[in-house]
């Protein structure tokens, strides 16, 4: 469904620190980023797939990198485990608390998530969904959720 998400970044050595913790217990990694005459960015990428990717620039016009407001990007984890690795590792590299790991039922049955800032002020959320994991195959998923 997507290309990529792109958030900006006013250090975007901050930004890879951050990112590289918060990511790398979801099985996400950066690549290399070839010069193509715009801004400079940052890239990662799953390790099973090639797309979507998740960017991190600096701004084209040369302004400072603001977060949007009602703005956030959910990163999806293999485990509950998962989300409290990346959440603890994006805490500890410059992330402020938005909502610690925990369950979160009334998003459905085995949904477990936790919120953060990065150091720029962009909202992510890290989430394991069980209640998709159960269904073998999209005809077995509830309505609400397909």
């Amino acid at each position: 469904m997507l290309s990529h998400v792109t958030v900006g970044s006013n250090d975007l050595e901050r930004a890879r620190c951050f990112y590289d913790a918060v990511l790398a217990p979801l099985g996400i990694l950066q690549r290399t980023v070839a010069p193509d005459g715009g801004p400079r960015a940052l890239c990662w990428i799953s390790r099973r797939s090639s797309v979507p990717r998740f960017y991190v620039y600096s701004p084209l016009d040369g302004r400072p990198a603001k977060a949007g407001n009602g703005s956030m990007i959910a990163f999806l984890a293999p485990s509950s485990d998962a989300v409290k690795a990346a959440w603890s590792a994006g805490m500890a590299h410059g992330g402020s608390d938005e909502g610690a790991p925990g369950e979160r039922s009334r998003y459905g049955a085995g949904y477990f998530g936790a919120y953060l800032r990065d150091p720029d002020g962009n909202k992510i959320h890290v989430v394991y969904r069980g209640d998709l994991q159960r269904h073998e195959d999209s005809s077995q998923i509830p309505e609400p959720f397909r």
